[in-house]
This record gives structure tokens, C-alpha cells and sequence, in this order.
């Protein structure tokens, strides 16, 4: 079988919101943050909380929805597909 899937499912919270207008539409840069809580092993072992961000960009009716509605603060669920860039 040589199928492959690439799907992300994020709950999060949202960081930093911004949107810009081109010619053929909007634009919108969304921070979200997701945490992995502190916890303690069974060895005693102290592992500390782990905070990773991420950056989404989407396009057109996407980003006009994130204009009228998402603020920095919200938790959000986001589902998509990773591509990474370089820049």
C-alpha cells in the first residue's frame, strides 16, 4: 500500500491574530500555542511544561472568518494538513 496521510488536529490557544487584504482576497497569520502539562514519573523524575507554537496562514472566506471572529486568547480546534516552509 503506498497511500500516506498528513492531517493535523490542534486544540489551542491563540496567540497573536493578522490579517491583510491583497487583490484576490484576505490573508491570515494565526500564533496558536499548545501546552503538554508538567508531570512527575514514577522514578520521581520532575518533567517541566512544554510549549510549542505553531503558525497558520489561511486564505480567502477562511481568513475572513478569523477577522470577524477569533481574538488573541481564544482557544480554538483546528484541522488541516501540515506543509512546512523555508524561508
Amino acid at each position: 500500500m503506498s497511500s500516506t496521510l498528513n492531517q493535523v488536529n490542534l486544540i489551542c490557544n491563540v496567540g497573536s491574530v493578522e490579517v491583510r487584504d491583497f487583490t484576490d482576497g484576505k490573508a491570515a497569520k494565526v500564533s496558536l500555542a499548545t501546552t503538554e502539562r508538567a508531570y512527575t514519573t514514577k522514578d520521581g523524575r520532575q518533567i517541566p511544561e512544554e510549549t510549542t507554537w505553531h503558525k497558520l496562514v489561511m486564505w480567502r472566506g477562511l481568513a475572513e472568518n478569523v477577522e470577524k471572529y477569533v481574538k488573541k486568547g481564544d482557544k480554538l480546534y483546528v484541522r488541516g494538513r501540515i506543509k512546512k516552509r523555508k524561508y
